[in-house]
């Protein structure tokens, strides 16, 4: 897709993954079996934040690799499905992962995922999305595992002034080798992350999301972060936001979830960032309404089965409107 040249764009350097999708009333004990009441395949991890924003109205780019074979093709007709260029040339040599997702009776879900063409970038390869000023990088913690952090960190060391750092930790920054944290948390201009992953970057056992939020905000200013924003989510709570001016973190801010009767909680938190971001692209520069956004976002993806089910801007706009 063509953008206008001062159209700022979402570009993700996460993987791109095959999701398998599995409902099951509960996961088996060890050695034991359980019968799945539904399979689904499709293409997940940064295609569903990707999605996500361009079906709110933003331009977004896929900067990690993808591979040949039936993965890697579902991977490009889901991203060339929603107008989402990929950058990257194809892995010819390999396929593109999968992602196993069982998802239990409370909608909750377990992982276990394999490594493939994904794996196979360069600082280059993630250059070809070309940033610039205005443009927001995603960094999932997940491409600091080796073999794609070097190139990761080679590739954010090189960005222009004014491109954004958007990282989601996952499970994986807060125990990096000390140098390889402080390298990312030095680029990061927006957190957004669950509890859980906040409290395992602070060391603090923060009793609720503001508190939270306020903590990893302190943790960034300390680490000289070029940080705007903090979002610590909390599920069906919703999420809360810091907000820093030169240095100065503001106040916590609680913004309300919308509870829903959960189906599938698989691509809630990426669905979330992508909405979120989205509408901060949009010009308002309000990261409360941007939350909001976000909250409502992914309030209406976990009432469906599979990642891809993130909604467009006019049914986000009308559930928003049915709660203010």
């Amino acid at each position: 897709m063509d953008r206008p040249a001062q159209q700022p764009r979402i570009v993700h350097t996460a993987q791109a993954l095959v999701d398998e999708v599995f409902h099951v009333p509960a996961l088996p004990e060890l050695g034991g079996n359980v019968m799945a009441s539904s399979a689904a395949q499709y293409a997940g991890g940064a295609v569903t934040t990707l999605v996500a924003a361009r079906r709110q109205g933003a331009a977004a780019v896929h900067a990690g690799s993808i591979g040949t074979g039936w993965r890697g093709d579902l991977v490009r007709e889901a991203l060339h499905a929603a107008d989402v260029p990929a950058t990257a040339p194809t892995v010819r040599d390999a396929d593109t992962g999968t992602c196993v997702v069982i998802v239990d009776a409370r909608a909750e879900r377990t992982f276990i995922t394999t490594q493939g063409a994904e794996r196979q970038v360069t600082a280059a390869s993630f250059a070809t999305s070309e940033p610039a000023p205005g443009d927001i990088v995603c960094v999932s913690g997940y491409t600091l595992l080796d073999p794609t952090r070097e190139p990761l960190l080679e590739f954010l060391a090189g960005l222009p002034r004014g491109v954004g750092v958007c990282v989601d930790p996952g499970a994986v920054l807060a125990g990096l080798a000390a140098p390889d944290r402080q390298a990312v948390l030095a680029a990061t201009t927006v957190w957004t992350s669950n509890l859980a992953e906040a409290r395992a970057l602070t060391g603090a056992q923060h009793d609720s999301m503001g508190e939270a939020a306020a903590g990893v905000a302190a943790h960034l200013i300390d680490a000289g972060a070029p940080v705007e924003a903090v979002v610590v989510r909390d599920g069906e709570k919703g999420c809360a936001v810091v907000e820093v001016t030169g240095g100065t973190a503001g106040a916590a801010q609680d913004v309300p979830g919308f509870p829903q009767d959960a189906v599938d909680t698989n691509g809630a938190g990426d669905t979330h960032c992508g909405a979120m971001l989205a509408e901060h692209l949009r010009g308002q520069h309000d990261w409360v309404a941007a939350c909001r956004r976000g909250n409502a976002a992914s309030a209406i993806t976990v009432t469906r089965p599979g990642p891809d089910t993130a909604p467009g801007r006019e049914e986000t706009d009308a559930f928003l409107e049915g709660r203010s």
